[in-house]
């Protein structure tokens, strides 16, 4: 006899009354090919043995009511006021910083214009699949990173490693911010402290003004032009602008090896916006929804008004022209269809698992297909935008010292902290344009860091046990995560902490991780799950299936797309280096391929520890462990068939079924059912005959010829070669 399992989690839904009967709610086949697991009814009625189970008459059963014996029960999931909290919180997370310091630089370096090309192209290949994929995902099953992966559980190894690639992205990212606080809180001194060569931290190369009109000329090499050096020697002069990054933020060491003292200017810096973090996440999606209103909304005005400022300035024009003037041949270079691509999987935040547990505060038919559009354009839009922002300013610079806007072009934190902190020194009130820039850095960021670890601590949250709730387990949660956070990035304000922050930068969530992780995404959901069934689900849920397109990107064009850059980073790839002079150590490349691999083994570990503690043949267990494990919340929405409207293919024919068995009525929802956490069967009579525990599901014990299995944590029903639904 063919096994197979389907669980429920335990938030019974309450049962309807009306005058004639009590509604009894019922699971149904769920594909068009009926090969979903699970039917069961949710009420207050003994658990039937076998001989109770009613035949429906067409091969399928409907399992009687559920015993109150279920055990202590979740809390229903929250989910978002608004919808617009929602739409308003993923714009939040994907817009970060990359959309100011990288996108613009990327484009002006591969052909202006032209890169829009395979920038939008890509963007339909493989970001707006991805992108919708975990976002639907995280909607259908209710559930964070690592429990919304029971839709194959021998593939959970995927919201695991997800969930180290976004901890790190925690540890890690917030170091930015620390250092854009510092900034603001030095932006309202002036003159600002990076504008002259007057301050301790100073070195005697140090040199306010460069005459680049002047040395920019090869002819005048030799040419006595300022403290009666000639431009040659002036090569080796340095900005105060460089050197009060380098010798006052960071204080840096000479290498890796040199960590030095903490700066704890920095640190004080990093535990301020730890706990701001900390308060916009403790309270959950309530909170967090009403906060990313200011958070992503306030850097729009900030960029405008700076785009106002910046087209008024000499040679803004010029800055800009070189921003989107296309330059064709660059279409034939392969490295700029890969910065396209990995630019699209940082922006879009793929792979890092919180678009999911975003995703998963939705109500079940919320249209998550056009939020994700919205959000899509939204945030490339932002991207655009955000060039012609930071291409006046540069164009402005470039005129000012009389240089080529490439020897001005940085990307980064060298055009957060060096380039543009150089251009408001040349701006008449440069402290109030430094205050606007640098609260604008950080409102980018701090919307992306408490979504990040809204997602890291959802995850963990949905792991624990039901014999663990707490009234205050979140707010628990949220303060270990961000203690851990802090504590792990205090050797990045060291002042080797650059060197640090580079290795966690540059290999834990590089393109290599989420190219990776992306690629098994759209692997397991289209091939093992079934992308024709995923697309049902999805049209059960909003009420009409997405674009055809979208479907042939999951199973063929997207995995493509995904193996094709990471294959090319893997062959491409350069050890790191800091400032293209300092190599890092051989032990340094060792920790940094750690962290890479860390997230990267964990989808080989988790199949391979799975796979062999099932037992069977191969195929037994590979069945036993890709079927899908339900939410009690697919009782209300998966009993009808998906909605055929104008943008879905006509359905094949299919045999839906809906019935519901007669029970006494009961005028008690879940607040009934009576906690017991180690769940004792034999409180019902008809359980009394049945087997011992033989079989494990996800760390479980259920019994082997039950039709309705209890555990701690789970409500279990055991299908048969027959389909009992």
């Amino acid at each position: 006899m063919s096994l197979d399992f389907g669980i429920l989690l335990p938030s019974l839904m309450e049962n309807q009354e009306n005058s004639a009967s009590p509604c009894v709610r019922s699971f149904h086949p769920l594909s068009q090919s009926g090969d979903y697991p699970l039917v069961a009814q949710a009420n207050s009625s003994p658990v039937p043995s076998p001989e109770e189970v009613a035949g429906s008459g067409d091969g399928r059963h409907v399992v009687g009511g559920l015993s109150s014996g279920i055990g202590p029960v979740k809390p229903e999931r929250e989910t978002w006021t608004r919808q617009m909290d929602f739409i308003m919180s993923c714009v939040g997370f994907a817009v970060g910083l990359g959309n100011v310091w990288r996108f613009p630089y990327l484009c002006y370096k591969n052909g202006g214009g032209v890169f829009l090309i395979p920038y939008l192209l890509t963007i339909f290949a493989g970001g707006i699949p991805i992108f919708f994929l975990e976002i639907a995902l995280g909607q259908f099953m209710k559930a964070g990173s690592i429990t919304a992966w029971n839709i194959a559980p021998l593939f959970k190894g995927l919201g695991f490693s997800s969930m180290v690639i976004v901890f790190f992205c925690n540890t890690y990212y917030i170091v930015v911010l620390a250092w854009g606080v510092y900034y603001l809180c030095m932006s309202f001194s002036s003159p600002l402290p990076w504008s002259t060569c007057k301050n301790k931290w100073n070195t005697p190369s140090c040199i306010q003004s460069f005459p680049h009109e002047v040395c920019h000329n090869s002819s005048f090499a030799n040419v006595t032009v300022t403290r009666n050096m000639t431009c040659a020697q002036l090569k080796n002069m340095r900005s105060p602008i460089i050197e009060y990054w380098e010798n006052k933020v960071l204080d840096i060491s000479s290498g890796l090896d040199q960590p030095g003292h903490l700066k704890w200017e920095l640190v004080l810096c990093l535990i301020f916006v730890w706990l701001i973090v900390y308060f916009c996440v403790w309270k959950g999606v309530k909170t967090t929804g009403k906060i990313v209103y200011i958070t992503a909304i306030f850097p729009y005005l900030v960029l405008i008004i700076l785009l106002i400022r910046g087209v008024t300035l000499p040679g803004a024009y010029d800055g800009i022209m070189y921003y989107i003037s296309p330059d064709w041949s660059k279409l034939a270079h392969a490295q700029v269809w890969i910065d396209a691509g990995t630019q699209i999987f940082f922006s879009y935040a793929i792979g890092l698992g919180a678009l999911t547990a975003l995703g998963s505060y939705n109500r079940f038919d919320n249209d998550c297909h056009r939020d994700a559009f919205i959000i899509a354009v939204i945030n490339s839009g932002t991207s655009f935008f955000a060039g012609f922002v930071v291409f006046s300013i540069l164009g402005f610079m470039a005129a000012e010292q009389g240089v080529d806007i490439s020897l001005v072009a940085e990307s980064g934190p060298g055009l957060a902290f060096i380039a543009y902190p150089k251009a408001v020194t040349l701006l008449p009130l440069s402290p109030l344009w430094a205050v606007l820039f640098f609260f604008m850095l950080l409102l980018l960021g701090l919307d992306s860091q408490f979504v990040g670890v809204e997602g890291f601590v959802s995850g963990i949250l949905d792991l624990c046990p039901n014999k663990y709730l707490h009234p205050y387990q979140r707010e628990i949660a949220v303060g270990i995560c961000c203690s851990l956070c802090f504590v792990i990035a205090l050797p990045m304000v060291t002042q080797g902490g650059m060197y640090v922050f580079q290795l966690f930068d540059y290999y834990s969530a590089s393109g290599i991780t989420l190219l990776w992780q992306a690629f098994r995404e759209c692997v397991v959901v289209a091939w093992v799950y079934g992308a024709d069934r995923f697309m049902d689900d999805i049209a059960r849920m909003i009420g009409y299936r997405p674009f055809f397109w979208i479907k042939w990107c999951w199973l063929f064009v997207t995995p493509c797309v995904c193996m094709g850059i990471f294959l090319f980073h893997l062959i491409n790839y350069k050890p790191l280096t800091y400032n293209n002079e300092y190599v890092y150590p051989w032990w340094g490349e060792v920790i940094g391929w750690c962290l890479a691999l860390s997230s990267m083994l964990c989808i080989p570990v988790s199949f391979l520890y799975r796979l062999c503690r099932a037992k069977g043949t191969f195929k037994e267990r590979w069945a036993h462990l890709t079927t899908p494990v339900w939410g009690i919340h697919h009782l209300e929405y998966m009993a009808t068939p998906p909605v055929s409207t104008q943008s879905q293919p006509q359905q094949e024919s299919a045999n839906y079924m809906s019935q519901s068995v007669n029970s006494p009525p009961s005028n008690t929802g879940p607040s009934h059912l009576e906690p017991d956490p180690r769940l004792d069967l034999q409180s019902s009579e008809s359980s009394t005959d049945h087997q011992q525990l033989t079989d494990e599901v996800d760390g479980k014990l259920v019994k082997e010829d039950d039709v309705i299995i209890l555990s701690d944590q789970f409500l279990i029903h055991r299908q048969s070669s027959i389909i009992t639904h």
